[in-house]
């Protein structure tokens, strides 16, 4: 508060200073106007103080121009008994019509300057609010991990009968909860590296490496998911349906991340006994990877929204969504150089494909 008031203070005491220095420079011209000949013009001299009044506001700008034209203009029939010629009329006009232009110049460019330092200050406000959010999100989501780790390796004491026997019905209890840990751990780890990518950008470790391998290993993962649900997965290799190699140069990390978030999203929005398809399809230069599911399917409206941060749509596919997966998947795809898409599927399911630059395989 004290600084504030200090602040205010300070702006005061120069507004104090600028008008008496407008007023000093006024009187001074004005004496150098009225004490010579009219042919001598000193109107020029009032650009000063209108430079002067701009650090004030467009009210005291448009009144010193007001009264410096007048002047100008007055020195002509004041005091009297002046020859006056059309040169000297033709001078005076020209100091006025420089005048009104200075004027309007200085309110426009105090006007630019003002809006300059509005957004200056917006974006100094936005930044500082960006970097509070960062700082926010990595401290919740470090102090969420935590926990849920803590809660992970205990469960797995218990299944491993380290504190005793357990019955069948409380091993599918804790694994059940394993699994529930297990997602929220995931959906943590995924807001700290949306939030983390968007400020620092996706750090990629590049090599070649074969999409088909990634893809075996994610689904090799998830059969456990897809057992509880009665899913059926399937690969397809193009046209011929034999197995073929489809290289990329890529971070195998990343991308088996996008393999687990597009095949869990197929996987939970298929009904029993359903089935979630991978087709792989070969080109000169790119790779194309299409994951099918029989699930509900997308609406034309929400198509393009799905990859946007934080889309709940209203269909069934979005009702147990955080809105991060999608998000992180196009986040991982841009950064590899690719593009990524979504399409309802006729007469039910949905179908989500990306496509990478190919590379030929490793030596």
């Amino acid at each position: 508060m004290l600084t504030r008031l200090l602040a205010i203070e300070e702006a005061l005491d120069k507004r104090k200073e600028t008008y008496w220095l407008i007023v000093i420079a006024f009187a001074v011209v004005i004496a150098l106007e009225y004490s010579t000949p009219p042919e001598y013009v000193f109107g020029y001299l009032y650009t000063g103080t209108i430079l002067l009044a701009s650090r004030l506001n467009s009210k005291a700008v448009l009144a010193i121009t007001l009264a410096a034209t007048a002047f100008t203009v007055l020195n002509i029939l004041v005091p009297g008994e002046k020859n006056i010629n059309s040169a000297t009329v033709a001078n005076r006009l020209i100091a006025v019509l420089a005048l009104i232009v200075t004027g309007w110049l200085s309110d426009r460019n105090r006007r630019n300057e003002e809006a300059i330092a509005y957004t200056q200050a917006q974006l100094r406000s936005q930044e500082q609010l960006a970097t509070m959010r960062e700082d926010f999100v990595s401290t919740l989501t470090h102090d969420l991990k935590t926990p849920l780790l803590g809660a992970i390796e205990t469960l797995k004491y218990f299944q491993n009968g380290q504190f005793g026997e357990i019955t069948s019905m409380q091993a599918k209890v804790l694994q059940t909860m394993t699994r529930s840990h297990r997602s929220t751990l995931q959906l943590v780890q995924t807001l700290l590296d949306v939030y983390r990518n968007d400020a620092e950008g996706l750090k990629l470790q590049i090599s070649p490496i074969n999409l088909v391998t990634v893809a075996e290993e994610v689904i090799a993962t998830l059969t456990e998911l897809a057992k509880t649900r009665q899913i059926y997965i399937s690969l397809h290799y193009g046209e011929s349906d034999f197995r073929s190699f489809f290289w990329v140069n890529g971070d195998p990390l990343q991308l088996e991340r996008v393999f687990t978030n597009l095949l869990s999203n197929g996987i939970k929005h298929s009904p029993r006994g359903g089935k979630v398809e991978v087709v792989f399809e070969g080109y000169s230069s790119d790779q194309v990877v299409k994951i099918l599911d029989t699930g509900s399917g997308i609406t034309e409206e929400e198509l393009p929204h799905l990859f946007e941060r934080f889309y709940q749509g209203h269909s069934d596919r979005h009702v147990s969504g955080s809105g991060l997966g999608l998000y992180l998947t196009r986040q991982i795809i841009t950064a590899h150089g690719g593009t990524i898409w979504a399409e309802n599927r006729s007469p039910r399911g949905a179908l989500f494909g990306f496509r990478l630059p190919a590379c030929p395989p490793p030596g």
